[in-house]
């Protein structure tokens, strides 16, 4: 065996060495300039629209010649004209940025008009931004944000609350939060009414919850325990102004730490008196949802999820006894999808709601009597998934909302779009043709924009009547003949049975630009396997809608190198059965494989050119772990692999994506999922990849696999990025270098054609 600094050395070494002839590879440099050759030659629409409040107009982003424009539509004439002045725009942000802007590539996707359509409102990298449209001047906007929370379940207590005084209805009044206690006073800081004596910095009152019922006879609002403030601190070696390291710091949650205990309170506005809530129906909150008073005035609502995810509820409270019961409940065996919950309170009464749920096995639309909990109608019905909930109209009784797998024939993860009534009457489908659907609907509901496309099919736009889906006019028709004049063929589309035999595993095969029939080709695998949604993208490629056009050219740059490259969206992940979703529960080692497998080998039994003896794999954050498990637990078929920025270890990640698949508390499954634990197994080559500050997934995941893998004696190789971010590595940025070492050690490691 190797001594412990020899394998320190070789990693070492691994981590600033360019593979020799790297630079220079012509195949190389060949790909990575494709994304500049490629990326501004379709003409399509970005995305649905954006609809003004009024509904009078509706306005789109477009590509263009060189680059992008936004296009403003009259909801009435469907006249066309530019949204704004772009070169006006981008000298006015160069002039606040101090840098360059291009009027064709200005640096913000979306914009909300505001002022009577005087002013545009937009985010530069998350941060909100205003421009003024006449004399155009831009500025970044100093707006107050509510207190950071780690995760959104530990607060940042190192930061002051969000604490406005919050004005009575009717006026009069304001509540605000003092020394951790409600205080009610007089309206612009007058006389104080009264206060709480109980709060403390172990146990106080959150002003950003404060919430006044709508007659002004009661204040509800959530009084907190402080959960554990877990920070991780990374070093920045390489910092741009200074020449010394420094230290950050980040509150990071991880599972099984202790959260914020959340837990409602109400108070008598004019004495207040003090009403106990019954907290029996909410034990171990994961996090209790914003306040909503009824429109009477006399109940509230929260949503609930109790910490472990098998079990959610609508609770609602009598605010002048703080009696509680569970408006509606669900349970589960293994887990309640958590960011696809969906309530709505009919009329704001409390007497119905719309609650989304999988309990016949699907995700499909319910009726609610809220008084009881009881399910008074099954609106929606079938071996289909419900998607989006984009509208509900309280006064008509309807729906409109998103499905797929809705066509047989089509493939399952297509959207469409329907109306449908409460009592499940008068299904309407509003979208027709083999694609898939994206739709933004009018402020009134009569209207809806709707783009389609097919990662075959370029995208087109249309303005459609919402009540039958009858097409009112055509908008915009992709154009794809230059990008097919440069050389750009679709995707294979290709399906398979997967581990069972039965169901069918849906996945894209990406051949390089000279493909040759008769030779073969190595195969490589994009990997993304999360259980939160599905992957494979289904609009048009490379740089369509909704395409994931990042991920579509990266898979064709690699595949020009002489690989075929293959995406799969396998048992586990989302949109489609809850028990094609459970495969995932308490099982991430998982990801999806017995089907991928699958999949590929019923690729190469279809075309001999796909040579199974040689087959790679990659992926980024929960890819990455999954690239690495490849190799652990599968290397009779994967061979290389190169893991970004991976969760290699659920303990050592947030706590709410890894608690949401594993449970809680912490079991062996996290274990079993685990590269560190399992490092010893690795066989095959295996470059990993991580950004030093990586605020996403805490770089020491890596670091921890890279110690357990030279305690194994076990050869890899290791990029760390200097101040590098979650994406580092896999950025196109002038230098690309992440991309290049990829590439590098793809044709290194696999070869390419033969």
């Amino acid at each position: 065996m190797r001594s412990i600094w020899a394998s320190l050395a070789g990693a070492a070494l691994a981590t600033v060495a360019v593979p020799a002839g790297a630079q220079d590879d012509p195949r190389i440099a060949r790909s990575i300039a494709l994304r500049d050759q490629w990326q501004w030659l379709t003409r399509d629409i970005a995305f649905p629209a954006t609809w003004d409040g009024d509904g009078r107009h509706f306005h789109y982003r477009k590509t263009v010649a060189g680059g992008f424009a936004f296009v403003d539509v009259d909801a009435t004439t469907l006249a066309k004209r530019p949204a704004f002045d772009a070169a006006a725009i981008a000298r006015a942000l160069a002039a606040a940025r101090r840098q360059a802007v291009d009027p064709l590539r200005l640096p913000f996707d979306g914009f909300a008009f505001e002022d009577g359509r005087g002013a545009i409102r937009f985010a530069i990298d998350y941060a909100p931004w205003r421009c003024t449209l006449t004399d155009p001047v831009c500025a970044p906007l100093d707006e107050p944000h509510r207190r950071p929370r780690g995760f959104d379940v530990v607060r940042d207590l190192t930061v002051p609350a969000l604490n406005p005084p919050r004005p009575a209805p009717g006026g009069g009044r304001e509540a605000l939060v003092i020394d951790d206690n409600l205080v009610v006073r007089g309206i612009g800081g007058g006389a104080e009414a009264w206060r709480s004596h109980d709060g403390s910095p172990g146990d106080f009152y959150d002003p950003e919850t404060i919430a006044w019922s709508p007659d002004g006879k009661w204040i509800a609002l959530y009084r907190v325990r402080p959960g554990y403030r877990r920070i991780v601190t990374r070093v920045v070696s390489s910092p741009k102004d200074r020449v010394q390291p420094e230290l950050v710091q980040q509150l990071y949650p991880k599972p099984g730490d202790a959260i914020d205990q959340e837990r409602p309170v109400v108070f008598d506005a004019a004495t207040g008196r003090q009403v106990t809530v019954d907290t029996a129906l909410f034990p171990d909150p994961w996090q209790l949802g914003p306040i909503a008073w009824r429109r009477d005035g006399r109940s509230f609502a929260f949503d609930y999820m109790r910490r472990g995810f098998q079990h959610a509820a609508v609770v609602a409270v009598d605010a002048a006894t703080g009696a509680t019961h569970a408006a509606v409940r669900e349970d589960a065996v293994t887990f309640i999808h958590n960011e696809r919950r969906f309530a709505h309170d009919v009329g704001g009464a409390g007497a119905e709601l719309i609650w989304a749920s999988e309990r016949d096995g699907w995700r499909h639309l319910y009726l609610i009597d809220a008084k009881t909990g009881r399910v008074k109608r099954q609106i929606t019905r079938g071996n289909w998934v419900v998607r989006d909930i984009a509208r509900i109209d309280d006064d008509r009784r309807r729906i409109w909302f998103s499905a797929s797998g809705t066509v047989p024939g089509e493939d399952p993860y297509h959207k469409h779009w329907f109306r449908v009534d409460f009592d499940g009457r008068n299904l309407t489908r509003l979208t027709e043709g083999d694609a898939t659907h994206e739709a933004r609907f009018s402020p009134d509901g009569t209207r809806f924009v709707t783009v389609h496309s097919r990662t075959d099919v370029p995208e087109v736009a249309e303005l459609r009547d919402a009540d039958h889906g009858r097409l009112i006019a055509t908008l915009e028709r992709g154009d794809v003949r230059a990008l097919t004049a440069a050389g750009y063929r679709p995707p294979e589309r290709f399906v398979a049975k997967g581990r069972d035999g039965t169901t069918d595993i849906h996945g894209l095969v990406v051949r390089p630009r000279d493909y040759d029939p008769a030779k073969r080709y190595a195969v490589i695998e994009n990997i993304y396997a999360g259980p939160h949604d599905s992957f494979v993208p289904k609009g048009y490629w490379p740089f369509g809608a909704f395409s994931g056009g990042d991920k579509a050219m990266g898979m064709q740059q690699i595949a020009d190198l002489g690989f075929i490259v293959v995406m799969i969206d396998g048992m586990g992940t989302a949109n489609r059965s809850k028990a094609f979703h459970d495969v995932a529960w308490r099982n991430l080692a998982d990801s999806g494989f017995p089907d991928r497998i699958a999949w590929m080998r019923a690729l190469a039994a279809k075309d001999r050119a796909v040579d199974l003896s040689r087959v790679g794999i990659y992926g980024g954050s929960a890819g990455g772990q999954s690239t690495l498990n490849a190799l652990l637990f599968h290397p009779e078929l994967y061979k290389a692999g190169v893991a970004f920025a991976g969760c290699f270890d659920n303990r050592m990640d947030k706590v709410d994506w890894n608690e949401q698949w594993l449970g809680w508390p912490v079991n062996p499954s996290y274990l079993a999922a685990s590269g560190v634990v399992h490092a010893d197994k690795l066989r095959g080559k295996l470059l990993l990849v991580v950004g030093e500050q990586d605020s996403n997934v805490d770089p020491a995941s890596t670091m921890q696999v890279v110690d357990a893998l030279i305690r194994a004696d076990k050869d890899f190789e290791l990029l760390v990025i200097p101040n590098g971010e979650h994406a580092a590595g896999r950025s196109t940025g002038p230098v690309a270098y992440g991309q290049r070492r990829e590439y590098d050690f793809f044709l290194r490691t696999l070869g390419g054609a033969r």
